[in-house]
């Protein structure tokens, strides 16, 4: 037995544990800069998940407008932190520059997935839950609405047919292969 023997729980663990930490964080910010009901269950729970260390980050790093300034510092710290870890123990080496490319790159593929699968979960609900409001659709359609509207304004009137969902996901994932590779080619470059 070497020692990955070891150390692949271990990472898996602290892979998990990072990976759901941020995208909770993720969430949070995004459900904030949309002005999403803090009133909603679901959006309570993720202010509670993520208030304590907010809280104390607040003191020292101020909002931009609508945009939560400490919720991306504490989202990048984590995910620097849980690359430098994950790398010790797999045996990677990055230099410093090389991880924090890395890092910028699984911020914006994780703020990309986000609102995939948000734009892709709204779609579904809209086949089978007509006329229904649950806590989940409302958060859905505060984070989705802004994106959709702006390409509804874009597409012509098809009569009642929308062609904005098409659109975003087709858009995001253009985007994911535009931006992503040549970060990833640059980390990799630099360590």
């Amino acid at each position: 037995m070497g020692m990955n023997y070891f150390s692949n729980p271990i990472v898996l663990i602290l892979n998990t544990v990072f990976s759901f930490y941020i995208g909770v964080l993720m969430l949070r910010f995004l459900l904030q800069w949309c002005r999403a009901d803090v009133r909603n269950p679901i959006s309570k729970l993720l202010i509670t998940i993520t208030h304590p260390p907010l809280k104390i980050l607040r003191r020292f790093i101020p909002p931009m407008g609508n945009i939560d300034t400490s919720s991306l510092v504490l989202m990048f710290a984590l995910q620097l932190l849980a690359g430098g870890a994950l790398g010790i123990l797999q045996g990677v080496s990055l230099s410093i520059g090389g991880l924090i490319l890395t890092t910028f790159a699984q911020l914006i593929a994780l703020l990309l997935n986000v609102m995939f699968y948000a734009v892709f979960a709204r779609a579904l609900l809209s086949w089978f839950n007509q006329g229904t409001f649950s806590d989940i659709s409302k958060l859905l359609y505060s984070l989705t609405e802004p994106v959709l509207s702006n390409c509804r304004n874009i597409l012509p009137n098809l009569g009642g047919l929308d062609l904005s969902v098409i659109l975003v996901i087709l858009g995001i994932q253009v985007i994911e292969m535009l931006i992503l590779p040549p970060l990833y080619q640059l980390a990799s470059l630099i360590s």
